[in-house]
């Protein structure tokens, strides 16, 4: 089985332009994410996939893997599939660009999904934490997810999920977080396949592969990344890489 990591690396950002070309400890945070992805030493290659002619250099410049995208996407999924397409690989994990303090331990678990799947009925598998905060609940940014017994996703959803009717039944709810392993063929169906009509009312890509008929596997973890979605998550990433010195 051949397991590769894609990293998404667009330029530009609504809330914080250019933030993958900031500064970290000397390095750019694009290439300390790509770095951090080689020596998790779970990949057979990694690959940075931009639109960005800056951030390509960056990566070829230490010896590293970049693609160009060669289109607009609305999704990192679709950018991966575009760049993937030709590329060998059974496994593909979508690694966030702007998360150069890589969860191993997460993505260990999102592949060994498709080790143990030996009769291939896992299209992804993707990361959910449990939320227990009210405000965190009913935010609609929080992504939230139900699954089956068997920890399958049953649906996504910006609204809060299960609604809690019966207040004397303990629920527990849970935020997926944004990051994916697909098998290939997953990936470039929902390349091939236009937005749908409940991925467009929700604005959840996740949304896109069920309505296609994919299964996707939740595997639950305890670790909230380390995101740099603003100049003050950049702060702190830099407290925290100094404090790992």
């Amino acid at each position: 089985m051949r397991v590769i990591a894609m990293i998404p690396a667009r330029y530009s950002a609504s809330r914080f332009p250019g933030k993958l070309m900031k500064d970290l400890g000397g390095e750019p945070v694009i290439l300390r994410t790509y770095k951090a992805a080689l020596q998790t030493n779970l990949f057979d290659d990694v690959y940075i996939v931009t639109d960005s002619d800056v951030i390509f250099s960056v990566i070829e410049n230490v010896g590293g893997k970049a693609i160009m995208s060669k289109k607009e996407h609305e999704c990192g999924s679709d950018r991966i599939a575009e760049a993937v397409e030709n590329i060998d690989a059974d496994i593909v994990i979508n690694v966030q660009g702007d998360e150069p303090f890589i969860d191993t331990v997460s993505l260990t678990k999102l592949v060994d999904v498709f080790k143990k799947d030996t009769n291939e009925e896992v299209d992804l598998a993707s990361l959910k934490v449990q939320i227990t905060n009210k405000e965190d609940i009913e935010n609609p940014n929080n992504v939230k997810v139900i699954t089956d017994v068997n920890n399958m996703a049953i649906y996504f959803s910006r609204s809060v999920i299960p609604f809690y009717r019966d207040k004397e039944i303990e629920v527990k709810y849970y935020k997926h977080k944004g990051v994916y392993a697909f098998r290939k063929q997953a990936l470039i169906d929902f390349y091939h396949t236009p937005i749908t009509p409940l991925e467009a009312a929700e604005k959840i890509e996740a949304i896109r592969y069920q309505e296609i008929g994919k299964k996707i596997k939740m595997v639950e973890t305890d670790i909230e990344a380390v995101g740099i979605d603003t100049p003050e998550d950049l702060e702190k990433a830099i407290k925290l890489l100094n404090s790992n010195v």
